[in-house]
């Protein structure tokens, strides 16, 4: 009986936690955005530079309104998406092919290094000039920031599941492709939404810098039009639309990865 309360008051304790933690940070950005304002109206920091909440909102209506906004961000959204599925799918791809031939890994692993090491936004006009310049350039500059990362994390999280449970697979007979299914690929779930998170901010990066050079629409090009007009309202509308889909993103991976999580532990319980 006092474990289960023990049990039930660690729970409510780390419910409140999470409240706590949320409330943290609505607080903070709300305080921000106040200080961000006031500061702008008291004219301590130049508007004509960093414009100021209100401003932004306004505007953020204005394009509501118009209707322009939701084109923007539709494109801006798909080429992301495009760009995270394509480099992620492909990532893990070779990361198994690389973890099936230990040879294969060896010769790859410095050009690997090397492809990490490249600045691939400063290679984007050469990939977009290969790829052409509509959405095909835009999504393969996405692909080319995600796909070396996803490719090395995996590789390393695929070779480092624990050798004992291979071997005793193998002594079961199970084939390669049972201990890939099996245990390498289930046991590393995890951690493959783990490498997706961060495909998404690499995804994101890719797609305005390829906006930035040739697009004619979507987030990248309301910030890099703001910069050339001198509108910073415009550019800062642009940034904090970026975070917010970004965020977005985050959240639904998130709660996937907890409802995973929850199946998972349910599944256990069941058994045992």
């Amino acid at each position: 009986m006092k474990q289960i309360e023990s049990i039930e008051q660690f729970k409510k304790i780390k419910k409140r936690r999470k409240v706590l933690i949320l409330l943290s940070q609505i607080g903070l950005t709300i305080l921000f955005l106040v200080a961000w304002e006031l500061l702008a109206n008291l004219n301590i920091i130049n508007v004509f530079l960093v414009s100021k909440p209100s401003d932004i909102f306004k505007l953020f209506i204005k394009y509501i309104q118009s209707g322009e906004l939701f084109g923007h961000i539709k494109i801006s959204v798909y080429e992301t998406l495009l760009g995270l599925i394509i480099g992620t799918f492909l990532g893990l791809i070779i990361g198994v092919l690389l973890w099936w031939n230990e040879t294969i890994a060896k010769i790859l692993d410095p050009f690997l290094v090397v492809l990490n090491a490249l600045p691939k936004t400063a290679l984007a006009p050469i990939l977009i000039i290969w790829a052409g310049t509509g959405i095909k350039g835009i999504v393969l500059v996405a692909v080319s920031l995600s796909i070396v990362v996803t490719i090395m994390s995996s590789y390393n999280y695929f070779v480092s599941v624990d050798k004992e449970q291979i071997k005793m697979l193998k002594t079961m007979g199970a084939s390669k492709f049972q201990i890939l299914t099996k245990l390498i690929l289930p046991s590393n779930i995890p951690n493959i939404i783990n490498i997706i998170k961060i495909n998404i901010g690499m995804s994101w990066v890719g797609v305005i810098v390829g906006e930035f050079l040739v697009s004619r629409e979507g987030i990248g090009y309301l910030v890099v039009y703001g910069g050339q007009v001198f509108k910073l309202d415009l550019v800062m509308m642009g940034v904090f639309i970026l975070g917010i889909l970004a965020l977005i993103m985050y959240l639904v991976l998130n709660a996937i990865e907890k409802y995973y999580r929850y199946t998972k532990y349910s599944k256990k319980s069941h058994k045992s």
